[in-house]
Parts: C-alpha cells; structure tokens; sequence
C-alpha cells in the first residue's frame, strides 16, 4: 500500500509541488560559486586558464583582420568569432604560444560584440597569428 503511495505521488502533479524546471535550476546553482541571477564577473585569462582553449584560424581577409574559431569547454565556443589589431593596454599571455605579452605589443583582440564575449579579455600576438596563418594556408594577401 505505501508503495502504491509512493509510485502515485511521483507521478500525479499537484499545485503544491515546485516547477521540475524550478527545481532542476535551483539544483544547478546549489552546485555553482556563484548565486543565482549574480551578475557575471569577467577575469582576465592568465597562462594556466588557457591551457585548453583550441584556436584554429578560419579566415585574414585582410592583415588587420583575423576569423577565428575558440574553442573552450570551460568558458565558451565562438565558431566564426572576429578578431582585429590592437596594442596590448596590459600584461598577459598569448592565447596561441602562452608567451608574455606586455603593454605596447602588437596582439590581436576579439572585436567588440554584445553581449560581451567570454574571451574578450584574450589576446594573441600578431607575429605569432601572422606565423600561424601562413603555416595554415590562411594569410591575408
């Protein structure tokens, strides 16, 4: 009789009981660091959060210009994601080789697109992009 119970209460909806989307979400956040509805903090990458970002070359319609795909299973996916030319404003590593990058270096950066990308912070240098495009098959001509 109790089982016969247990098996009704599963499966008979009442008004009483939470939304199983409701309940689903607030099991998720219990499991997060962060609570739900925070707002979200973006960090800049170093070294070690870069480790398992893979970054292919898509596209350099022009040497100002690259099309990347960014591949992180921890952050995000952008399949077609443009990147343009800039000067490093802050230290940090290059998403490609891991080198030191240091203000004034010629890197390239995601382009600004709302919302704001994960990777926004990322940087690559430009040598190190412009190398990987030749071998690639890719350079702008």
């Amino acid at each position: 009789m109790l089982a016969d119970n247990l098996v009704t209460d599963q499966v008979a909806p009442t008004r009483n009981r939470p939304d199983p989307w409701q309940q689903a979400l607030g099991l998720l956040f219990a499991q997060s660091d962060q609570p739900a509805g925070s707002p979200v903090s973006y960090q800049r990458c170093g070294r070690q959060d870069l480790a398992g970002v893979l970054i292919r070359i898509i596209d350099m319609p022009d040497s100002h210009t690259a099309v990347l795909s960014w591949n992180d299973a921890t952050h995000c996916r952008y399949g077609e994601q443009q990147w343009g030319t800039a000067f490093a404003r802050v230290a940090g590593f290059c998403a490609m080789s891991g080198r030191q990058i240091e203000p004034g270096d010629a890197i390239y950066k995601p382009r600004p697109q709302r919302p704001r990308a994960r990777n926004a912070d990322a940087m690559i240098l430009a040598d190190v992009l412009l190398t990987q495009a030749v071998v690639a098959g890719v350079a702008a001509s």
